[in-house]
């Protein structure tokens, strides 16, 4: 059995037709969930992006997450940072099962400077260019037509930007082909294409779209707004009071065109799958790392002490190649570290021992009963402890805040099911108790969140000492 695996960046939940929303066109997702398990109750566990990854291509939670410093990257999240050597990934584990794995991403933050997320992979490719990916030569000139269109001081904007990256790819754009989530699933689709080896795939493919910058082709974005029109989706500001009523219609026109684009080239995939008579011995799984505010407390942007649903839960789609749950909504908590086992259970193999995530496929089919009451997301300095009746947010690591105000929210679900009214000043016995269940967590998985990086092996280095034997000598 095959496994293909598709993990989309920045991708709200409730932007999906078949979570509900009912003017964001999605047909090829929701055609695919028609034919797969969804799961309602689906959460991040360690985020952002590559702690989200992590999670899932480990099995392994991630949170709480130290913080470590590289001088190749300006992001400065706890978490951010490669695998630990001790962590088994999906490609290096299903390569001792036999199967043959490829990987292909425009994630330029997996790709960087000291980052090993293609670890254990047969075959890799990288479409390059996305947001801050050092591809373009970053030529203020040329762009100033484009820049111009944006939120942004064309004056007062650095030429370092990256914004001017971005606008340096686009600008020579002719459909949405050139795009860079259609170059990925296009890339996939060719490998599928080509595959002829006598075993088993693993095909991970992961999407950067919609992630910002927010840049449809015009005509995906004019299907949410007819007067739709320049490039306010770029770089918006990370609150709504920043941008005009008209800037910020166009800023949600084109994330909703950018999650019609991902659907739309996610497809193309899909249906490379079927023509390749792979559908019925290929297990597929959609998902995305994290979500994004879009307006709701006057804020754009994700965020470490943004803790809310539209941020940290995630589309979950699990299609099994028997048809099993086909169709059906699956409650209970589930996390990204789950992904891993439950694929694995679902094709006859083992975990390996170092993923904690469980296989949920026996709670979906309901062999099991779910059995978790709360659940626990990481971000940075914050984390989130989430119940059926409440969601609290609360700093993880104080003493990292400086200066910082700390944020402190709680959201009476039952009431509040978007979580837009702050209650914790009307209930401190229950954030108190939310409090003490997240300190709990925290000591109980410090000590399996941890490892080492890049590490030499102790059994090769011990006593040795690097020489220059091989140089001539001076006369």
């Amino acid at each position: 059995m095959n496994w293909v695996l598709i993990v989309s960046d920045t991708l709200r939940w409730d932007y999906l037709g078949f979570y509900g929303n009912d003017w964001i066109e999605t047909p090829n997702l929701d055609k695919l969930a028609t034919e797969s398990a969804i799961f309602v109750d689906a959460y991040a566990e360690g985020l952002p992006t590559l702690p989200a990854r992590r999670a899932i291509l480990t099995g392994r939670p991630v949170s709480p997450a130290r913080y470590i410093y590289q001088p190749s990257d300006a992001v400065a999240n706890f978490g951010w940072h490669p695998f630990f050597d001790q962590d088994v990934t999906a490609a290096e584990w299903l390569k001792e099962q036999g199967y043959c794995s490829g990987f292909v991403t425009d994630v330029y933050h997996m790709m960087k400077p000291g980052k090993n997320y293609h670890r254990g992979f047969d075959h890799w490719g990288w479409i390059r260019g996305q947001e801050g990916d050092m591809y373009a030569l970053r030529d203020k000139e040329q762009v100033m037509d484009l820049l111009a269109q944006t939120t942004m001081d064309p004056e007062t904007i650095s030429d370092e930007h990256w914004v001017i990256q971005h606008l340096m790819v686009r600008k020579d754009w002719q459909s949405d082909a050139d795009t860079s989530v259609a170059q990925v699933m296009s890339a996939a689709a060719d490998w599928v294409d080509s595959y002829t080896l006598d075993k088993p795939f693993f095909l991970c493919v992961d999407c950067f779209d919609p992630h910002e910058p927010w840049d449809p082709p015009t005509e995906y974005a004019e299907v949410y707004y007819a007067d739709y029109a320049g490039l306010a989706g770029i770089a918006p500001p990370g609150l709504t009071a920043e941008v005009s009523e008209e800037e910020l219609r166009c800023i949600k026109a084109a994330y909703a065109g950018e999650v019609t684009l991902v659907d739309a080239w996610v497809g193309h995939l899909l249906a490379t799958l079927a023509d390749n008579d792979l559908i019925e011995d290929t297990i597929i799984v959609f998902t995305a790392d994290h979500g994004t505010m879009l307006g709701e407390r006057g804020e754009l942007h994700k965020g470490e002490s943004r803790l809310r649903h539209q941020c940290t839960r995630v589309p979950l789609l699990i299609r099994h190649p028997d048809g099993e749950l086909a169709g059906e909504e699956i409650e209970g908590f589930v996390q990204h570290h789950d992904i891993l086992p439950t694929a694995l259970g679902i094709m006859g193999l083992d975990a390996p021992e170092r993923a904690l995530g469980k296989n949920v496929w026996p709670m979906a089919t309901g062999e099991e009963q779910p059995e978790r009451d709360s659940i626990f997301i990481g971000w940075s300095r914050y984390c989130s402890v989430r119940t059926r009746e409440w969601n609290l947010i609360i700093p993880m690591w104080e003493e990292f805040l400086g200066d910082e105000e700390p944020v402190r929210e709680l959201y009476d679900l039952q009431a509040d099911p978007e979580e837009l009214d702050n209650v914790i000043e009307d209930h401190p016995a229950v954030a108190r108790e939310l409090a003490e269940l997240a300190q709990e967590y925290i000591e109980r998985q410090a000590p399996l969140t941890t490892g080492t990086i890049q590490e030499p092996d102790p059994k090769m280095s011990k006593d040795v000492t690097i020489t220059f034997d091989a140089l001539p000598s001076e006369q």
